[in-house]
C-alpha cells in the first residue's frame, strides 16, 4: 500500500522529480519529464506497478529526513538496534542526465540494508527486458523496454519473481552508492556517475539559487521551501511550470475525482511568476515569457488554459483501469480533458503576471507585447461568453463573477502597459470595455440582499475565488462589499476553519462525491485577514496552515482537517505560492503597523 501523502518527500533535477517514502521508496518516478510515463508506480497501486525500496533490514529501523540546506538533496538518517546509516537521495542537478543518486553511508556500528528494484516501464504495462552487464567497476543492471531503457548500479542485484533485490552491510565511514540512469533504448546505456562530482555540483547549484532568497521575516523557512519547490518544477530548458508533480492522487479518498496534474496551467504558471517576482526573483520570468510566446502561437482564439511541457496541445484525457489507484481511489487518469474548456480568466492571470514583472523592471521584448495585444485583442470580443471558472467545472458554463473580474484586470493591465509604461494601443476602447465589465459584475453577480459578490450570475452561492477580487485591484481589502463577501465566504465555506474552494453540493461542478478544503484558498483568506486590518486572525490561520506542510515543508493541494492529512497532488504549485503571496502579506501589514 502506498505511503500517506504527507510522507512523501520530492527529489528533482528540474526536469522531472521522484517521491520518496519516510519508509525510503521511491514509489513515484517518471523519466525523462513530469508528465512521462511512470517506470515506478506503485503511488497508484502496490509494489507490483513499480517501486524502488532502499531501508534498513530491521523492522524496527526508525527514520528522520531533511533537506540537505535549500536543496532537493534528501538526507535520511536511519537508526537500529545496531548502528545509525544516512542515506542520500537525489537527482544530479547539472549532468544533463536523467539519472536518481542514492548514497548510503555508514555513520556508527553495522546497519544491514535491503534493496528491492521493481521496473515497471509505460504506468505499469510493460514488463523489461532485463540483463547483466560486467563493467570494470562491478555489475550493472540494464532493463529495456519500448523506448526506454535504464541502467542500475550498485550492489549486484538478483532476480526473483519480477523483482531485484540484494542486501549489504554498511559500518562506520563506508559508503555504497547506488545510481539510475534512464537513456532512449535505441542508444547504448550511459557510463557511470562520478557520484562525488554530481554530489558537488548538485549542492553548488542550489546553493546559487538560493543565495537570493531572503532569510528572514515571518515564515521565512516556509516561504523559502516553497519558492525552492516552484523553481523544482519549472522545467529547465523548456521553462513551462508544472502544477504538480503527481496525477491522480485523489480530492477524495476512495472517490473519483482524480485529475492529472502534470502540465502547465496558463494560471498556476502566472501565479507562480508573481509570487517569484514578489520576492525578487525575476530569472524564470523571461524563460516563461518564451515559453508562451511558444505555446499559444496562432491564432488568439486557439489559446488553451493548459499545454505539456514543451507548449504540447494535445493532452487527451484516458482512465488507466489496470492501476488500481492511490488507496483504491480510482480511476487513475492521464491528460487532461480540461485543456479544451473555456476558461476566461487565464488570460487575467497572464496579463496580471506580465503587468507585474513590467513594475519589476523586466523589459518588454520584441514580441511580448504584441502577444499581449493578441490576447487582448481576442477578448474583446469574447468576454461575455460564459465559461467553466477558474475550478474547471465539468457542469455547464456559467458566467462566474471571478472570471468576469479576471477580465476586467486583463483590461485594467493593457491600459496601464500604456498609460504608465507608454506601450502601444486602443487605450480609449479598453477603458470603455472595463468600464462597462465592472458595470455588469456590479449589477448581475452581487447580491445586494447578503451584501456579497456571488459565485456566478443569478446565484446565491459564494466561492473562494472571490478572494481574489481585492488582490487583482478590482476593490479594496476594505470596501464594505469585500468585507460582505468575505464574511459570507467565511459563513459558507470554513470547515473547521479552512476553507472550501464552493459547496460541492451545489452541484454546480457536476461531479459526484465532495472534497476537502483546498490550501490556496486557505492562504487567500490569510491574505485577505492581513490587508484588511485583520492581522492577528491573519497569523492565526496561517500558523495552522503551516502546520499542515509534512517533516520537510511540502503541501499537496488540500487537506483532510479530520483525519489530519493530506489529500490531492503534491507537491501543489498552488498551494506554495499561495503560501509564499499569503507570507508577504502579512509581512506588509507587520510593516504598517509598526509604523
Amino acid at each position: 500500500m502506498a505511503s500517506r501523502i504527507e510522507d512523501y518527500a520530492l527529489i528533482s533535477d528540474c526536469y522531472t522529480a521522484a517521491l520518496v517514502s519516510i519508509d525510503g521508496s521511491i514509489d513515484w518516478l517518471c523519466m525523462p519529464r513530469y508528465d512521462s510515463p511512470s517506470m515506478f508506480g506503485a503511488l497508484l497501486g502496490t509494489e507490483d506497478h513499480g517501486r524502488w525500496r532502499l531501508a534498513p533490514s530491521s523492522p524496527s529501523a526508525s527514520a528522520v529526513r531533511r533537506y540537505d540546506g535549500d536543496s532537493f538533496t534528501l538526507v535520511t538518517t536511519w537508526t537500529t538496534d545496531t548502528g545509525v546509516a544516512e542515506v542520500t537521495d537525489l537527482m544530479p542537478r547539472t549532468d544533463h542526465r536523467a539519472d536518481v543518486v542514492r548514497r548510503v553511508r555508514g555513520i556508527s556500528g553495522t546497519v544491514e540494508f535491503s534493496q528491492e528494484l521493481r521496473i515497471r516501464f509505460g504506468y505499469a504495462t510493460a514488463m523489461p527486458w532485463v540483463r547483466k552487464v560486467v563493467e570494470d567497476t562491478g555489475v550493472a543492471l540494464v532493463a529495456v523496454a519500448g523506448p526506454d531503457g535504464i541502467v542500475v548500479r550498485g550492489p549486484e542485484l538478483f532476480a526473483s519473481d519480477h523483482e531485484h533485490a540484494n542486501s549489504f552491510v554498511v559500518s562506520d565511514g563506508a559508503v555504497v552508492d547506488l545510481t539510475l540512469t534512464w537513456y532512449p533504448s535505441h542508444r547504448e546505456p550511459p557510463g557511470p556517475l562520478d557520484v562525488d562530482e554530481q554530489l558537488r555540483l548538485t549542492s553548488d547549484w542550489w546553493a546559487e539559487w538560493s543565495a537570493i532568497l531572503e532569510q528572514h521575516g515571518s515564515y521565512a523557512e516556509d516561504v523559502a521551501r516553497s519558492l525552492l519547490t516552484l523553481r523544482a518544477m519549472t522545467h529547465e530548458e523548456t521553462g513551462g511550470i508544472v502544477a504538480a508533480a503527481t496525477t491522480s492522487l485523489p480530492e477524495q479518498f476512495g472517490g473519483s475525482r482524480n485529475w492529472d496534474y502534470r502540465y502547465v496551467w496558463l494560471r498556476d504558471a502566472s501565479l507562480t511568476i508573481t509570487a517569484l517576482i514578489s520576492c525578487g526573483i525575476t530569472e524564470s520570468v523571461d524563460r516563461w515569457r518564451l515559453w508562451l510566446l511558444r505555446a499559444i502561437a496562432g491564432d488568439p482564439k486557439d489559446v488553451q488554459i493548459m499545454y505539456g511541457l514543451g507548449g504540447e496541445r494535445d493532452l487527451p484525457e484516458r482512465k488507466l483501469p489496470h492501476l488500481p489507484g492511490y488507496r483504491g481511489s480510482s480511476p487513475v487518469r492521464v491528460g487532461n480533458a480540461a485543456a479544451l474548456q473555456f476558461q476566461s480568466d487565464v488570460i487575467g492571470e497572464v496579463m496580471v503576471a506580465l503587468h507585474n514583472a513590467r513594475v519589476a523592471g523586466v523589459a518588454e521584448t520584441a514580441y511580448s507585447w504584441s502577444l499581449q495585444r493578441a490576447l487582448i485583442s481576442f477578448m474583446e470580443t469574447h468576454w461575455q461568453a460564459p465559461d467553466q471558472g477558474i475550478w474547471e467545472i465539468r457542469g455547464a458554463p456559467q458566467r462566474f463573477t471571478h472570471s468576469r473580474v479576471m477580465m476586467w484586470a486583463a483590461f485594467d493591465r493593457a491600459i496601464r502597459a500604456v498609460t504608465e509604461f507608454g506601450l502601444d494601443g486602443p487605450v480609449d476602447r479598453w477603458i470603455e470595455l472595463r468600464a462597462l465589465i465592472r458595470e455588469e459584475i456590479e449589477t448581475e453577480g452581487f447580491d445586494a440582499e447578503r451584501n456579497s459578490y456571488t459565485q456566478y450570475y443569478g446565484t446565491t452561492e459564494v466561492d473562494a475565488s472571490l478572494l481574489q477580487l481585492s488582490e487583482v485591484g478590482y476593490c479594496h481589502p476594505t470596501d464594505p462589499r469585500m468585507l460582505g463577501t468575505v464574511a459570507a465566504i467565511e459563513a459558507d465555506l470554513l470547515r473547521d476553519g479552512v476553507v472550501l474552494r464552493y459547496r460541492t453540493e451545489a452541484g454546480v461542478d457536476g461531479l459526484p462525491g465532495t472534497e476537502h478544503p483546498f490550501l490556496a484558498c486557505s492562504f487567500w483568506l490569510v491574505t485577505q485577514y492581513a490587508e484588511s486590518g485583520r492581522l492577528d486572525d491573519a497569523r492565526r490561520l496561517m500558523n495552522r496552515l503551516v502546520s499542515f506542510t509534512n517533516d520537510v515543508g511540502l503541501l499537496s493541494e488540500e487537506y483532510d482537517v479530520t483525519a489530519g492529512r493530506q489529500a490531492g497532488n503534491t507537491p501543489q504549485a498552488f498551494s506554495h505560492l499561495a503560501l509564499v503571496l499569503a507570507a508577504k502579506a502579512i509581512r506588509r501589514a507587520e510593516a504598517r503597523e509598526q509604523s
